[in-house]
Formats: structure tokens, sequence, C-alpha cells
């Protein structure tokens, strides 16, 4: 078998952020081809972090980000299973990478098991009442469409990713859990914006800012 070129193999660590000798066994496997490594390590990246997501994550920082000179603030808890990946500096730029994500972003939730029901159904019920008129089975087809598509804003782990839109949070983590080995857990995050509480003179709730986010993109 040809040597693989390094060249190539930076490549693919620069596109997948995997360690260099697992890129180099993946372009071997795919004998070259740099987009079947791509995804020969996405699978084997999604069955690691699949493996690992049982491991408990109680180790991790919290991380702030100020953005727009002031106007915008960002706390967020990310955790992973050793105090020795938690001060490791790939670790830690991952972490700022997604408190810069949810300041642009502004997602509302971690994932969708966090959204509450009620709002699921109020959006549910939107949906159903722009596509009158159709078969049953097809509006509810559309519908959960329309549920998946409000999710994917409003919930940070489906989001494209600010820096590749092409790639989700949820992807960058499986990403780094392949690259550190451990489980990475997005805990909590909470985003300030100047302003935004004014009118109600209180923290508005997740769903609060969820459904002002949707009335916003409607």
């Amino acid at each position: 078998m040809s040597e693989i070129n390094p060249q190539l193999v930076k490549t693919l660590r620069e596109k997948t952020n995997v360690g260099m000798m697992d890129c180099k066994r993946a372009l071997t496997e795919a004998g070259g081809d740099l987009e079947k490594a791509e995804t020969i390590l996405r699978k084997k990246g999604i069955a690691g972090a699949s493996k690992k997501a049982s491991r408990t994550a109680k180790e991790g920082i919290v991380a702030s980000y100020i953005h727009l000179q002031g106007k915008v603030g960002v706390l967020v808890e990310v955790n992973c299973e050793t105090d020795f990946v938690a001060r490791n500096d790939g670790f830690r730029e991952f972490v700022k990478d997604i408190t810069l994500h949810i300041a642009a972003s502004h997602p509302t939730f971690v994932s969708r098991d966090e959204v509450p029901v009620a709002l699921l159904d109020k959006e549910r019920d939107i949906a159903r009442g722009q596509v009158l008129n159709k078969p049953a089975a097809v509006i509810e087809k559309i519908v959960e469409g329309k549920i998946d598509k409000f999710l994917s804003t409003i919930c940070l782990l489906e989001q494209g990713f600010i820096k590749n839109p092409d790639q989700t949070i949820k992807d960058l983590v499986t990403a780094k859990v392949a690259e550190l080995g451990e489980n990475i857990v997005i805990r909590r995050f909470t985003r300030y914006q100047v302003g935004e509480q004014i009118e109600t003179g209180s923290a508005n709730s997740p769903a609060d800012s969820a459904e002002e986010n949707a009335t916003a993109g409607a």
C-alpha cells in the first residue's frame, strides 16, 4: 500500500480535530480518499462517543464571555471526566467556542429534552393552522418537520456551529469526545443581553425567550 501524504493527514486533522495517527489510519483504510476517511472518522467518533455517554462527567469548567462591548454575556458549564482533561488546552478552546456560539446564535435550551411540552404543543397548533385543507397524514408530517426546524433554532446541540454551519454543536461535541477520549457534556448555560428584561422587569424564562425567538422569526 502506498505511503499516505503527510499534507493529506494534516488536512484531515484540521477538518475533523481528530489525532494525527487516527487520521493516518482512516486515510489508509480509505485508500487516500479524504472524503471517505472523514466519513470513517465520523462513524468511529459517533460510536466512541455513544460508548462514553453513560460515563460520569463531574469535572470540567465554568466559562464566561462578554460580547459586543458589554452588550451580551454568556456563562456556560461544560463537564468532562477528569481534571486532567479540564486543564487541557484543546478542551478549554472547545469551551471558548461554545461560549462564542451561544453569544452569537442565542439558543434557549441545551437539548430538545429540556423544551417544555406546552411550548411544543403551542408550536404544533400554529403549524397545523398553516397547513389546513390537506390530508391528516400529510399535515402531521409537515407539522413534525416544522417542529424539527423550530427545535434546531432554539436547542444548542442542534444548531449549526457558528464557525462551521455544516457541523452541529452535537457533532462538535462528538468530535471532541473522540479527540480527548472522555465523555463531554454541555451541562447548562445562561445568556444575558442588555435590555432584554426591561419590559417585564424580571428575568425571562427559557420558554418565554423561545417563544419570543419564534415570533421574531415568523
